[in-house]
């Protein structure tokens, strides 16, 4: 791919707003959201820190009975690239106040007709 296709202004904006649009559902636990934003298909995958999901049910599932408290996390180095116009990783560091361990999550995301959604992720803690 040619290097002018890669971190496209415009297209780089659209992506940083659905992270971030992400990340604030993610910390709300705004489940519509969190769920409206992964490829409703059953070859989308998410890798968690406890549990490995395959497929959008198995990923609403998880969703609805996960615990709604001790979300509040803060991001580090994160790194949003994308390639061409319809697709990106997204990586990032965090940490919660809750511990001292450093979590990292990757995501996958690709712009469909529906617009940007990740069709992986894949999140992990270190020590």
């Amino acid at each position: 791919m040619k290097s002018e296709f890669i971190d496209r202004p415009a297209i780089l904006a659209e992506v940083n707003a659905a992270f971030y649009r992400y990340e604030q559902a993610l910390i709300t636990n705004d489940v519509a959201v969190l769920d409206e934003l992964f490829w409703h298909d059953p070859r989308t995958i998410r890798y968690g820190a406890g549990e490995n999901l395959y497929g959008i049910e198995a990923i609403q599932a998880f969703r609805a009975t996960r615990p709604a408290n001790g979300l509040d996390r803060v991001l580090q180095n994160t790194v949003i690239t994308t390639f061409g116009d319809d697709m990106a990783v997204a990586n990032t560091e965090f940490t919660r106040p809750s511990t001292d361990r450093i979590g990292r999550q990757t995501q996958t995301w690709v712009k469909l007709a529906c617009g940007w959604r990740i069709v992986a992720a894949h999140i992990s803690l270190m020590g």
